[in-house]
């Protein structure tokens, strides 16, 4: 079936409506992916810089992983802006805008020589400039492209991320050791402006921009490319034109906002701490960075087979996967802490990265699931400020708990605890009670 839209066309429009939801949505998930394998290598690089910092300049731990923090913080307050500016204005602004501020917080890094101007250049500029490009802001605007295949597109988008890690960040770490972490800034800003910048001049928010329907679309839709109750479980839920303030008054809303705190707090209080972490405990610093890359890279294969289960068996199975990874990295790291082990080494970064980073590829179908609708990207962009306040909270807490006690232990078991926490919330949420995913359809027909 097609949408009024579509069906009214005429002329060279009617031919390529029913062609560029395939080509365009694709080409946009292959721009997506290269903008995640530049933006997160480019954040996550502060790993590699922690040491470098510390002993140059003499800073405790805790406030040198608190930049890292801080700028998640500011991005936090920021998000619900960003979301909005997603639904005014579109990818391409508020991309470049993120761009424009990660090459400035890059290219400004060194000349840093007080702790407040790491916290300007490394955590503000760079890590509100990544939110603007990377995971939230993709988020914002790649569930609209697709239906049938939400999890596997988002998930193939984000796959760059290990893509860009085990070659931008072993790189990274040649540089630092070679060079210095001042040259390594300088390549992350030439390659996000080189690379980054002029492709994302080609995004856009969703096909009707182009007049088009998502691909795949398995279901009848409505011009605006939202699907009709075929699939939908609650119709009265479903119905309703959901905006920021009704979302806020949901119990739904907050238990989704307590999971995304709880496993952005587990994810990045590991990806912060690790390299510094590993060598603490007697690996060599490359292959500190080489498992840190790793992490990465094996995620491509969990990303996308479990973004794809997930549009067959539903995002909350999915999601639990996810935080599992996280759990069993974080008991791997505590007997790491007291035994050196190659084996245990391993058994946290494939937990890590082919569990663990799954949970990204249902952030965006989670919500969209739930609360789709004109006001999408701006309830998401809510819901992004718990995300990000758990990216803030777990390198801090951590770093501050290590300085505090001489080991990462404690810090570990409660990321645990958050991690199991986090599965609960998504499970009490339920999207699969609003909005069937594409492989339940069939056997709910």
């Amino acid at each position: 079936m097609t949408t009024p839209d579509a069906t009214s066309r005429t002329g060279p429009g009617a031919h390529w409506s029913a062609r560029l939801p395939f080509f365009y949505g694709w080409v946009i998930v292959g721009i997506a992916f290269v903008t995640m394998a530049v933006g997160v290598s480019a954040r996550t690089g502060f790993s590699l810089m922690l040491s470098p910092l510390i002993g140059e300049f003499g800073w405790d731990r805790g406030l040198v992983a608190g930049a890292f923090s801080f700028g998640f913080m500011v991005s936090a307050v920021l998000s619900p802006l960003v979301g909005r500016a997603m639904d005014r204005y579109g990818p391409r602004v508020v991309i470049e805008c993120g761009v424009v501020l990660l090459a400035a917080g890059l290219f400004l890094a060194p000349l840093l020589q007080q702790p407040w101007q790491l916290y300007a250049t490394l955590g503000v500029l760079v890590g509100g400039g990544a939110n603007m490009m990377t995971f939230t802001a993709q988020s914002l605007y790649l569930p609209n492209w697709f239906a049938r295949r939400r999890g596997l597109a988002i998930s193939i988008a984000f796959s760059g991320v290990g893509v860009g890690a085990i070659i931008i960040l072993p790189y990274m770490q040649t540089i630092i050791e070679g060079q210095g972490w001042r040259e390594a800034c300088w390549f992350m800003g030439i390659l996000v402006v080189v690379v980054v910048a002029p492709l994302n001049l080609l995004v856009r928010l969703r096909p009707a921009d182009i007049g088009a329907i998502p691909d795949g679309k398995p279901l009848p839709v409505k011009a605006d490319g939202s699907a009709t109750a075929s699939n939908i479980v609650d119709t009265e839920w479903a119905a309703t034109e959901w905006t920021v303030r009704t979302a806020m008054r949901t119990g739904r809303f907050w238990w989704i906002a307590g999971g995304f705190f709880c496993s952005t707090y587990g994810w990045y209080a590991v990806q912060v701490h690790q390299t510094t972490f590993l060598i603490e405990a007697g690996f060599d610093p490359i292959m500190a960075a080489w498992a840190l890359g790793l992490v990465s890279i094996v995620a491509i294969p969990g990303q996308i087979g479990l973004g794809a289960l997930s549009d067959r068996v539903g995002r909350e199975i999915v999601w639990s996967l996810g935080c599992l990874g996280f759990i069993i990295c974080y008991a791997a790291l505590i007997v790491l802490e007291h035994q050196q082990s190659s084996f245990i080494l391993y058994v946290m970064v494939i937990a890590q990265g082919c569990l663990g980073y799954a949970v990204t590829s249902v952030l965006g179908p989670i919500v969209a699931e739930i609360f789709e609708g004109p006001h999408y990207g701006s309830i998401f962009g809510i819901l992004t400020v718990a995300l990000i306040g758990g990216g803030a909270a777990g390198p801090w807490v951590t770093g501050m708990t290590h300085d505090a006690t001489g080991s990462s232990e404690l810090a570990f078991y409660f990321a645990i605890c958050l991690c199991i926490v986090g599965i609960i919330a998504i499970w009490i949420a339920t999207p699969r009670q609003v909005r069937m995913v594409p492989g339940k359809i069939g056997r709910a027909a």
